[in-house]
This record gives structure tokens, sequence and C-alpha cells, in this order.
């Protein structure tokens, strides 16, 4: 599909598409998603007070998505794959700011570290380098600096054809916001609807020790997608009046 008709296809979006360009390309490919319904106080303490958590049927849920990023570029300037392409996996919940509802992170990881260094500077994203490898049925990464740790090993079912209110709610999100030292800073995004598949964990190794009280043991929920071509604007800069917890993503 062209990015034209991407463009043009707006009717599962929860609010209207931006009327500006579009800054930036790229691709979210083979994604693993493992979700958790975590404790709402808990949860706070990473979460800038700027931000209101989403809550679905009244219960926070906090996601770590193992995916491959692909073809990233400006408008208008061809992808770089030395750069472009790389694993990527995010921590991420749920939130809601300027009546939109999007995601916030706790935590990405980039395999590669000029990837990772260059993703940083031009979004202010928190990006930090692990060593990840994945193959068709397995999805490792590790870091050392924060001991870190996951491994799984998985095999891929069929699409899911009549998709729950919590398969959109989890997946079908617009918007990122992420806070800076000074700011929190909004980003748009486009795509078309996710298509999920089922997925079969067969070994889930999983240890962030900064968010073992959130994600620990077997996931409350898991999906696995083919992809997106994802479209999005430039970031929208917010005064920040405060922060939760200053701990280092």
């Amino acid at each position: 599909m062209t990015i034209g008709e991407i463009l043009n296809t707006t009717k599962h979006r929860p609010w209207r598409i931006p009327t500006d360009s579009w800054k930036f390309y790229q691709e979210w490919n083979n994604a693993i998603f493992l979700h958790y319904q975590v404790d709402l106080d808990e949860l706070k303490k990473f979460v800038p007070k700027e931000l209101k958590i989403d809550l679905f049927d009244g219960e926070p849920w906090v996601s770590v998505v193992a995916f491959t990023m692909e073809k990233i570029r400006p408008k208008n300037l061809p992808s770089f794959s030395p750069i472009s392409d790389f694993d990527e996996i995010n921590i991420r919940t749920y939130v809601k700011s300027n009546n939109k509802t999007g995601v916030y992170f706790l935590s990405i990881e980039g395999g590669k570290r000029l990837s990772c260094t260059v993703a940083k500077a031009i979004s202010e994203l928190p990006y930090r380098f692990s060593a990840i490898k994945r193959t068709e049925e397995k999805y490792q990464s590790q870091n050392l600096e924060f001991d870190d740790k996951l491994d799984i090993e998985f095999s891929i079912g069929k699409e899911v054809t009549g998709k729950t209110a919590l398969d959109k709610w989890l997946t079908e999100r617009y918007a990122l916001f992420q806070d800076t030292d000074k700011s929190i800073n909004e980003f748009e995004i486009h795509h078309l609807e996710w298509t999920i598949n089922e997925i079969d964990i067969q070994k889930l190794d999983l240890n962030y020790p900064r968010f073992e009280k959130l994600i620990n043991g077997q996931p409350s929920k898991v999906q696995y997608s083919k992809g997106v071509k994802v479209l999005a604007w430039g970031k929208l800069k917010n005064k920040k009046t405060g922060y939760n917890n200053g701990y280092k993503k």
C-alpha cells in the first residue's frame, strides 16, 4: 500500500489525522506483544504526573513489545539500512493527554549502538543499546548495565479475525507522550489497523529488575503482528510542571 493510501485510510482512528505534513516514515515489523495487567499505585511511580494513566475496565496495563524497526527515514530522503534497520524492545504503558489516548515508554532498547544514538538525538526518546538477536522462532536480548534480559521462543499461529475491545485498546494508539527534563513531548503517528495473530510462547525468560513489581512471570495476554507502516509527525513540546520519579530509564 502506498503512503497516499495509508494517509487516506482513517476510519479506524479515534481522532482526525494531523493537517500538517508528516516528518518520518518507519516500519514496525514482526512484533511480539507481552501484555501485563499491573498495580496502579506501582505504575504511578514511573509516569509523569502531567499524564493520566489510561485504564481498561478500571485496570492499567504495561506491555513489552519486541519487534524489528525497518526503513526509518525522514520524508523525501531514502532509508539507510545500517542505521534505519534494527531490532527494538520497548516497555510501554497507556496514557491520556490533551484529549488523546497514547503510549508512554518506560524503556526503549535498540540492537545497534549508532541507531540508538541517532534516534535519541532526533526524537529525545530514551533509547539505549542492548545486545539483541532474533530468528524466526527466537527473540533474545541482554543489557549488562541494567541487568535486563529477555529470551523468548515462540511459534506464530493463525490470524485473529474477531479482535476484542481489549485487543484494539492495547494496539490502536496514535499518539506518543514522552518526558524530558523540561517538557512532555507529544508525537502524532498514523498507520493502518494492526493485523493480529495468535502466538504460542514456548519459553519466556524476562528479567527487568527496575520493573520487577510491574512485569514478572507469565503475561496476561500475548499477541503477534506482521507489522505496520508508520507515518510520524514532529514533536510538540508541552512545558513540564513536575515529575513523579527520577529513575534512570
